[in-house]
């Protein structure tokens, strides 16, 4: 089975975080921080993980190290239960549409991170996020979880629906690349023999 247990103490944040990618999509998120808890929500039930995660964070302050801490800690998760990769099947993709938002998600489980993001939100915030933290979380994420990901916006013009759209289509892409495909089962999927 592979999950993953993650714990992470700062003076900014307190987290906790248990990831299961052989999962069915349940979760339970509370992050202190409503749109994200929301995304966070979505990612797990459209790529199929099971998600527990707690937070409290210094969001008297504002929302920026809870995000980018749970960033953190999420690709710490991906990466911890991954393991040592044999079987996995690398690559994921998808064109994702979300009412007039299209969104292109595309992952690489590298073992080096890149983070490419060329989502245009129209507005500042959503609820009472930041929308400016969708990219800090992302960053974190790919850079704890060792993964290079491409997402980019095609179309739209409503924020809630971009930020969505991309959630659901990392997701999706990320679930493609962590299938087992069994006839890959003993080999490391690189010709270096490594990722």
């Amino acid at each position: 089975m592979r999950t993953s247990d993650i714990k992470r103490k700062t003076a900014e944040t307190d987290i906790s975080l248990t990831l299961s990618l052989d999962g069915a999509g349940v979760s339970n998120i509370d992050t202190g921080i409503g749109f994200l808890d929301h995304m966070l929500t979505l990612f797990a039930r459209h790529g199929r993980f099971d998600l527990s995660l707690t937070c409290r964070g210094d969001t008297h302050v504002d929302d920026h190290h809870s995000a980018e801490d749970i960033g953190l800690c999420l690709g710490a998760a991906f990466a911890a239960a991954l393991g040592d990769m044999k079987g996995i099947t690398r690559y994921g993709d998808i064109t994702l549409p979300m009412d007039e938002a299209l969104v292109l998600c595309a992952v690489d489980i590298s073992g080096r991170s890149h983070l490419t993001y060329a989502l245009s939100l129209p507005a500042g915030k959503v609820g009472t996020m930041d929308t400016e933290l969708v990219e800090e979380f992302l960053n974190a994420f790919v850079r704890k979880a060792n993964i290079t990901l491409h997402l980019r916006q095609l179309s739209g013009a409503n924020t809630h629906h971009i930020i969505e759209a991309g959630f659901k289509a990392l997701a999706r892409a990320l679930a493609k690349a962590v299938k087992l495909d069994e006839a890959y089962k003993d080999e490391i999927p690189s010709t270096k023999g490594v990722l």
